[in-house]
C-alpha cells in the first residue's frame, strides 16, 4: 500500500449548519487526501449526515467552506462528477443482472460504449463479483450485494468515494470481503470516507478517523495512536458476570472501580496491572456473591476511545 497523497480531495473549512433554532454543526474542519481511508465517527444526532450531505454537494451550509478538488461540490456539477456514493439501503434493482445493473448505472453515470464495458470489467473485478455477473441481483447474498453496490458507485473511476454503514447487516466473512475491495480502492489512489458504527473495521481499516461530537470534531488521527494517547499502558479488565446485578451489586461493583457497560451484566475499568487486578477482581467478587462468567483483560480499542469521548464535556 502507497501513503495517502499529499494534496486533498476534500476540504472542509469551519462548516455551520443549522435546521431552524437546532444548530447541526459548529465549526467542522476536515481533510481527506487521495489514497487515504478516513472513518467518520460519532454517536446518532453528531451530525455526520449533514457533514457528508455537504461535502456530497447536496447541501450549502450556512457557513464555511467545502471544496472537492478545490472546487465547489454545491454549484459545480464537474465538482460532483468526482465523487461516488454508496447508501446504507441497498441501491440496486433486483430483477436485473449484476451486470445489468452496471449498465444502467454506468449510463445514469455518463459511462458509455466501449468505457462502460471496460469500467464494468474493471469495478467486477476490484468488487471480486464477476463470477455473478450473469446472476439476478435478488438472488445474491446481502455481502455480495453490497459489493455490487460499491461496484456501482465507481463505474466513473470517482476521486472519492463515500460509504455509509458499508458493512451493516452482513456477516464478518463478508465484512472482510468488503475491507478487501476498500483496500483495493484505496491502492489505486481513491479517497474513502466511511460512516460507520462498526468500530473493529474503522480501526482496522482507516488511515485516520475523526470523533464527531455535537456538531464538533472532538478528535481526530491514526486509531492505534489515539488510542495509545488516550490509554498510554492501561489495560482494559472486563468482567462479564453471570446475571444483571441487583442495586446492592451494582454498587459494590463500583466501589471496585469498574463501570457498567452498555450490557448491564458487563462493568470495566482500566489499570497498568491488568492482570493482577483482574485475579484480584474475580476472588472479591465471587466472595461478594457477584459470580463472573469470565473476566477478561485486553489493550483498550476503538471501542473503547469512542466511549471516552463521548463522556468528556464537549469544547465549546
Amino acid at each position: 500500500m502507497s501513503p495517502p497523497g499529499p494534496d486533498p480531495i476534500l476540504t472542509v473549512r469551519n462548516v455551520r449548519h443549522a435546521y431552524g433554532e437546532r444548530t447541526v454543526l459548529r465549526g467542522v474542519d476536515l481533510t481527506v487526501r487521495r489514497g487515504e481511508i478516513y472513518a467518520l465517527l460519532g454517536p446518532n444526532g453528531a451530525g455526520k449526515t449533514t457533514l457528508i450531505r455537504a461535502a456530497c454537494g447536496r447541501l450549502k451550509p450556512d457557513e464555511g467552506e467545502v471544496r472537492l478538488a478545490g472546487r465547489d461540490p454545491f454549484a459545480d456539477p464537474a465538482a460532483r462528477a468526482l465523487l461516488g456514493l454508496v447508501p446504507q439501503t441497498i441501491a440496486l434493482y433486483g430483477h436485473l443482472t449484476v451486470a445489468e445493473n452496471l449498465e444502467v448505472f454506468g449510463r445514469l453515470s455518463g459511462v458509455k460504449g466501449a468505457s462502460l464495458r471496460d469500467a464494468s470489467a474493471h469495478a467486477m473485478a476490484v468488487t471480486e463479483v464477476a463470477e455473478r455477473a450473469h446472476s439476478q441481483v435478488r438472488q445474491l447474498s446481502g455481502g455480495l450485494q453490497r459489493r455490487v453496490n460499491i461496484a456501482a458507485a465507481i463505474l466513473h473511476h470517482p476521486s472519492l468515494l463515500v460509504l455509509d454503514e458499508p458493512t451493516v447487516g452482513v456477516d464478518p466473512p463478508a465484512q472482510q470481503a468488503i475491507a478487501q475491495v476498500l483496500r483495493a480502492l484505496r491502492s489505486e489512489g481513491v479517497a474513502i470516507v466511511m460512516i460507520t458504527h462498526d468500530l473493529d473495521q474503522a480501526g482496522e481499516l482507516a488511515d485516520r478517523a475523526g470523533f464527531l461530537r455535537e456538531g464538533l470534531m472532538a478528535l481526530e488521527g491514526e486509531p492505534q495512536r489515539l488510542v495509545v494517547q488516550a490509554f498510554d499502558d492501561q489495560l482494559e479488565v472486563r468482567v462479564e458476570l453471570e446475571r444483571e446485578p441487583d442495586a446492592c451489586g451494582a454498587r459494590r461493583l463500583a466501589a471496585e472501580g469498574l463501570s457498567r457497560d452498555r450490557d448491564s451484566r458487563v462493568w470495566t475499568c482500566f489499570a497498568k496491572d491488568g492482570y493482577a487486578l483482574a485475579a484480584q477482581l474475580d476472588r472479591r467478587l465471587r466472595e461478594a456473591g457477584l459470580g463472573a462468567r469470565e473476566v477478561r483483560v485486553r489493550r483498550p480499542s476503538l471501542e473503547n476511545l469512542f466511549a471516552l469521548v463521548n463522556k468528556s464535556k464537549p469544547v465549546a
